[in-house]
């Protein structure tokens, strides 16, 4: 897959994080792990308008250099522009775990062993989220890593990892480490706690520890 194209298309995913459902999000993020891109650029163009997702002009043009050249509806595509400013999501962010979360958290105990010192990963932290524009009443454990490359890859197997220990949705963030941060994410890094470090040097932190 070219480069520019894969990344081009996981910024865009990232940017949606909080405003496409996370049930489809997840799923958007592991077909461009796995290298499936004509499916995702026949259903997220189609998925943006049937929510009322407009994309301001960096998202439409990350749309474009991402999913036209794999055969996105153009049609749909050019309808995804919107004219108004970006939708707050309502989400808000805390660094401890609610109470049903087990004194021994599986779930950080095996990112802990799956990233830590790994290549080309920086700082691995998480946060939880709350509420939401859908009023969603359970805490939602999201997690905000950075790395250098193959992030949709890197994305897609922590996905898997966490669908398998019991979260169906899960809400994986990777981010390049010079990426201007959304609202969303900036509001997660400020209310987050380290998990672990990679091999990547400090230079790449995400957050003040």
């Amino acid at each position: 897959m070219d480069p520019d194209i894969e990344l081009a298309c996981h910024e865009l995913l990232l940017r949606l994080a909080g405003r496409l459902p996370d049930r489809l999000l997840w799923r958007f993020r592991d077909w461009l792990g796995e290298g499936a891109m004509s499916t995702l650029a026949r259903t997220l163009p189609r998925s943006l308008l049937k929510h009322s997702i407009d994309l301001d002009q960096p998202e439409y043009r990350l749309l474009v250099a991402g999913l036209v050249p794999h055969g996105a509806d153009w049609h749909q595509v050019s309808s995804t522009l919107g004219v108004d400013d970006i939708t707050q999501t309502g989400y808000t962010f805390t660094r401890s775990a609610p109470e049903w979360v087990n004194s021994v958290d599986s779930v950080s105990v095996l990112i802990h062993a799956t990233l830590r010192g790994r290549p080309d990963v920086g700082e691995v932290r998480e946060s939880w989220r709350h509420g939401g524009v859908s009023g969603e009443r359970e805490a939602k454990r999201v997690l905000l890593i950075t790395a250098l490359s193959s992030m949709p890859r890197l994305t897609g197997e922590l996905q898997r990892v966490m669908r398998v220990l019991g979260d169906e949705e899960p809400s994986v963030e990777v981010m390049p480490p010079r990426f201007e941060l959304p609202g969303y994410h900036q509001a997660a890094l400020a209310n987050s706690e380290l998990v672990c470090v990679g091999a990547v040097d400090t230079g790449h932190r995400l957050a003040a520890a």
